[in-house]
Formats: structure tokens, C-alpha cells, sequence
């Protein structure tokens, strides 16, 4: 057990749990000064991310990588489910209800780990060459990314399946593709903007046009003042007018960073951005000098996802990106992105602390005698 014990300890990656706790304890503070009611419920949410995170993490997951093509298709079999037996919401049919039982889960929200998993199996099993990817490999690849983006924003759910996408070629293109590849896709997708945008639902075009607007939406600009209120320093509890008069809307989740500029002023937020650029400088690092492609594709994807929600996110609350549902991660109050990033995290530590073959013994379990 103490031969256990400190192997774990020398390879653990320490690093980045220090630099997620401040963002959680933060975060729960916060909520607390919003709702208290919801700070509750955000506790259980960690709690149950802890303990999620710890199995995960004691998982052989190296020994069992052969289950990784069997979750992501139950998962595309799931998102396809949705369209037939989905239970809708405010126009969006993006949750399967689990008879008996009073519970719904969101398939799209599943699919982001599964997603990570598939390109890190499919990319070990065939990685690039000195020149990246070729045309022909990188379309093989690229079937993995696109089958589910086109699932997810047929629900409606744009916003979860730009995330998937950009994070799907962000990694690609992160392992190495042929710039040849590189530049035939970019031109393809600036072609293609004016046909995508007819493709899009009326609210959804909506959002654009209130983004590209001389003036900004309701929600946008009561989130523009808050942020201004601030000032350079923040305000006390009770001063923090936008938020405790409730003109701030959605304060607890999609507009949190709102209030973390309005209570604690530029200093809070530049703050906040700070904590996360460590966080994700140093899962690039841990990408950047791992050859093991398993420890690059899981820690390079969880730091481009976190880039991509906490720049989207801040982007819309000052009004520089359209208002779509994307959390502030591990920050923003809400359960299931949150325990999606424990799950990400546990993986990336398993895959870090038992990366030696001979960790692992005949049976597939942990073995380190």
C-alpha cells in the first residue's frame, strides 16, 4: 500500500486540482450570495463530482480501452433516440426521460466525454506522420466529429454541437494536419458561411442579428451595465445592485462572470481569466510533452474546452458573441457540465498515474508490486 501511495503521489498531477479548487470554492460563494437555495444544490453537484471523479480515476482504463468504440455509438444510438422518444423544452427536444423513475438524461451532455475518448482511441491507433494527417485520414477522423455536431444541432442544440466541433478540430488539427488540408477546410467553411446561415432556426438567426445589432439584446446590456458597475475594485454584497435587484439575468449560470466583474470589479475578473490561462497553459504543456497519445488527445481537449466555453461564455456577456447556453466551466451553477469535467480530469490523472504496462497485472487491475 505505501509502494501504491507514492507512486501515485509521484506522478499525480497536482497542478491542475490546485488550480480548480479556487474556481470552485469561488464559484460556490458566489452562487451563495445569489441563491442561497441553489448553492445547496451546486454542493451536491461537487459532491457527487468528487466521488464520480474517484472512480474514474481507480478505473483500468488502458486495460478496457477497447470498450471506448461501444460508449461513443450508445451514445450516438442515445442523440439518435432523442429525435423519437426525446422529451422537449422550450422548442428544443434535447433530454430522454427514464420511465419510472422521474429522471432525464441529456444525451449531448454524455457525448462530450465520449466524443474526447473516441478521437484519443481512433488517433492511438493511427497517429500522424511527421507531415499530419492526409486528406484521406483526416475525412476518417472527421466522420467521428461531424456525426454527432449534425445529431446535436438538429434538436435544436447549436451551441453544444459548435462546442463539439470546434473542439473536434482544434484537437486534429493540435496533433498535426496537412496544411494543405488545413487551408482546403478553411476555404470550404467561408464558402459555405451564407448557405449555413439559411440552415438556421428563427430564434437562432435571432441571436445573431441582436449580436451584429447597434444595440444589444435586454439580457446583454443589463450584463454590460453590471460589469461596468464594478468599476476597478467591485462592490460590496448589498451594493451589487444588478445582481441583488434581479436585472442581471440568469446571474448564477450563463452571466455569472457578470456578477464576479461587478462584485469584485476588473481586478475579480482579470483575476478569474488568469486562473483559467494557468489551468489551460498547463494542460497544454502536459499535451505538448507527452508522447503518449492517449495523455495528449485528453489533456489538450479538456484545455480547448475549457478555452472554448470561458472565452464564449465571457465573449456574450459583454457583448461580443451571440447569447447561447454555454456554461462558464466549473464555475457557472448547474450539475452535468461539471461532473462532465470530473469525469475528464479523473481520466486524464488515470491515464498520467498508471501510463507504465507494468502497472497493470494479467487480470486488468492495478498492480504495483
Amino acid at each position: 500500500m505505501r509502494k501504491l501511495d507514492r507512486r501515485i503521489l509521484a506522478h499525480f498531477d497536482f497542478v491542475s486540482i490546485i488550480l480548480i479548487i479556487p474556481l470552485v470554492v469561488i464559484s460556490q460563494w458566489l452562487i451563495g450570495e445569489i441563491a442561497p437555495t441553489l448553492a445547496q444544490k451546486h454542493l451536491v453537484y461537487v459532491g457527487v463530482a468528487v466521488i464520480v471523479f474517484m472512480l474514474f480515476f481507480l478505473l483500468p482504463i488502458r486495460r478496457f480501452s477497447w470498450l471506448i468504440p461501444i460508449f461513443y455509438w450508445l451514445n450516438i444510438l442515445l442523440l439518435v433516440a432523442v429525435e423519437f422518444f426525446g422529451h422537449a423544452r422550450l422548442g428544443a427536444r434535447r433530454w430522454i426521460e427514464i420511465p419510472f423513475i422521474d429522471f432525464t438524461v441529456q444525451p449531448s451532455e454524455i457525448m462530450k466525454p465520449a466524443f474526447i475518448l473516441m478521437l484519443a482511441y481512433l488517433i492511438s491507433k493511427n497517429p500522424p506522420s511527421l507531415q499530419g494527417y492526409n486528406a484521406k485520414e483526416f475525412a476518417k477522423i472527421s466522420f467521428y466529429i461531424l456525426l454527432p455536431f449534425f445529431l446535436i444541432a438538429k434538436q435544436p442544440d447549436l451551441g453544444t454541437a459548435i462546442v463539439l466541433l470546434l473542439l473536434g478540430f482544434c484537437i486534429l488539427f493540435f496533433v498535426g494536419v496537412n496544411w494543405k488540408v488545413l487551408a482546403t477546410l478553411i476555404g470550404t467553411l467561408v464558402i459555405s458561411m451564407p448557405l449555413l446561415y439559411t440552415q438556421l432556426h428563427d430564434y437562432q438567426k435571432k441571436r445573431i442579428t441582436d449580436f451584429v445589432a447597434e444595440k444589444p439584446s435586454y439580457h446583454v446590456q443589463q450584463s454590460i451595465i453590471a460589469v461596468g458597475s464594478g468599476g476597478f475594485t467591485g462592490k460590496e454584497k448589498e451594493n451589487a445592485t444588478q445582481t441583488q435587484m434581479k436585472f442581471l439575468p440568469i446571474a448564477s449560470s450563463d452571466f455569472i462572470f457578470a456578477y464576479v466583474a461587478e462584485r469584485f470589479g476588473f481586478l475579480g475578473a482579470f483575476g478569474l481569466i488568469l486562473l483559467y490561462a494557468l489551468l489551460i497553459l498547463h494542460l497544454l504543456s502536459l499535451a505538448v510533452w507527452n508522447q503518449d497519445y492517449y495523455i495528449k488527445v485528453l489533456a489538450s481537449g479538456i484545455s480547448f474546452l475549457i478555452f472554448i466555453y470561458m472565452t464564449v461564455n465571457i465573449s456574450m456577456t459583454i457583448g461580443f458573441a451571440p447569447v447561447v447556453g454555454v456554461p462558464l466551466p466549473m464555475f457557472s451553477y448547474g450539475g452535468s457540465s461539471f461532473v462532465n469535467f470530473m469525469v475528464l480530469f479523473a481520466i486524464m490523472q488515470n491515464l498520467i498515474v498508471f501510463r507504465f504496462r507494468h502497472m497493470y497485472d494479467d487480470r486488468g487491475k492495478k498492480s504495483f508490486v
